[in-house]
C-alpha cells in the first residue's frame, strides 16, 4: 500500500484552490458539466491534485452524460479507497486517493463494458498529464 501523506489543514488550503480544497478535503462536488476535464478529449494520466498519484487513464475515459469525468477502470496499481456513502438519500461508494485521503468522487455499476464501472470523479479532484 502506498505511503499515506499528511498535511495540516493549513497546508492544504495553501497548496489547493477553493474549490479544490472544498471537494478534495470535505467531500464535495462541483456542478455538473463545469469542471475542466468533464468532456476533455486529451491522451494522458489523470492524477490526484492533492499528491499527484496516479489514478486514471485517458483510454479509460468515456462519455456518460452525467457531466462529470467518467472512466470505467482505475490505472493498473491505482490504490483507491472505497467507502459506503448514504448521504444525499441514496446508497453510494465513495472513492478516495489511499496516499492523500482526497475525495475523488463515486463509483457505480451502470459503466460501458469491459468493466460495467463508472468512475465519477470530480474535475477539481485531479490533474491531467499529457505527458503519459
Amino acid at each position: 500500500m502506498t505511503e499515506n501523506m499528511q498535511k495540516s489543514e493549513e497546508e492544504w488550503r495553501e497548496q489547493l484552490t477553493p474549490e479544490q480544497y472544498h471537494v478534495t478535503r470535505e467531500g464535495g462536488t462541483e456542478a455538473a458539466f463545469s469542471g475542466c476535464y468533464w468532456d476533455t478529449k486529451l491522451a494522458g494520466t489523470y492524477g490526484c491534485i492533492c499528491c499527484g498519484e496516479r489514478l486514471f487513464r485517458s483510454d479509460s475515459k468515456f462519455d456518460s452524460g452525467c457531466g462529470w469525468p467518467s472512466f470505467f477502470e482505475p490505472l493498473e496499481g491505482a490504490e483507491l479507497i472505497e467507502l459506503e456513502d448514504d448521504s444525499q438519500g441514496m446508497r453510494r461508494t465513495e472513492i478516495r486517493c489511499s496516499k492523500c485521503d482526497a475525495h475523488m468522487g463515486h463509483v457505480f455499476n451502470d459503466g460501458p463494458p469491459p468493466t460495467g464501472l463508472r468512475y465519477c470523479i470530480n474535475s477539481a479532484s485531479i490533474d491531467l498529464d499529457e505527458d503519459f
